[in-house]
């Protein structure tokens, strides 16, 4: 039990840092809770500041789930084995979703979700990120392609890695379908944003052109 809390406090230490907020300081002088829908994440600043400030977002959170699951998979807490990863994802995911310095209001924790299944298990984690995005171009919603990366994720959790690795799985899309419940809600009356990322590439092509 000490393990996994460690991992889990480690994680969350890392989570808690916004690269979004520090990235919306940067590039606009204001916080991120200030910018488009308030949300500190990837799609929210790329949308406001343009795609290379959203790209950085991104990278930086990713880099944020990286550093401490292989920390705690190969240097803290090893005896784990792999589940050491998802312990300290989790970690991450309450960090970046509930960070303490902010009054627990944090992002949506999709790239560090994903993030942390890849490492765990890079086929399966990719899978399941590829079809939650094939979900996203065909819904054009970016809520329920997120909910369902976590939950694609659960069936060979439980079949192929067992009991402990299904359970914290649930825990990963349980967090996940927390945040965007009420967004959820907004798309089943017709009242979701919806986003056409096809039609968006298209544009920037012809811009280009």
């Amino acid at each position: 039990m000490l393990y996994r809390t460690g991992c889990i406090l480690t994680g969350y230490l890392c989570g808690c840092f916004l690269t979004a907020e520090a990235v919306s300081r940067h590039a606009a002088g204001k916080s991120a809770s200030r910018l488009g829908t308030g949300n500190p994440g990837m799609a929210n600043i790329m949308a406001q500041l343009g795609f290379k400030w959203g790209l950085l977002v991104l990278a930086g959170d990713l880099l944020k789930t990286l550093f401490p699951c292989m920390l705690c998979r190969f240097l803290l807490f090893p005896r784990l084995g792999r589940n050491a990863v998802l312990y300290a994802g989790i970690g991450v995911a309450a960090g970046h979703n509930f960070p303490f310095w902010n009054r627990f209001r944090g992002g949506k924790g999709v790239a560090v979700t994903c993030m942390t299944l890849f490492i765990f298990s890079p086929g399966f984690g990719l899978l399941s990120c590829v079809l939650g995005g094939c979900l996203v171009l065909l819904s054009k919603s970016l809520t329920l392609g997120a909910m369902a990366i976590p939950l694609l994720f659960l069936l060979p959790a439980f079949t192929v890695y067992g009991s402990e690795t299904g359970v914290l799985s649930c825990i990963l899309a349980a967090m996940m379908l927390q945040k965007h419940f009420l967004p959820f809600l907004d798309y089943l009356h017709g009242k979701g944003t919806k986003i056409d990322l096809i039609a968006k590439a298209q544009s920037k092509l012809r811009e280009r052109k």
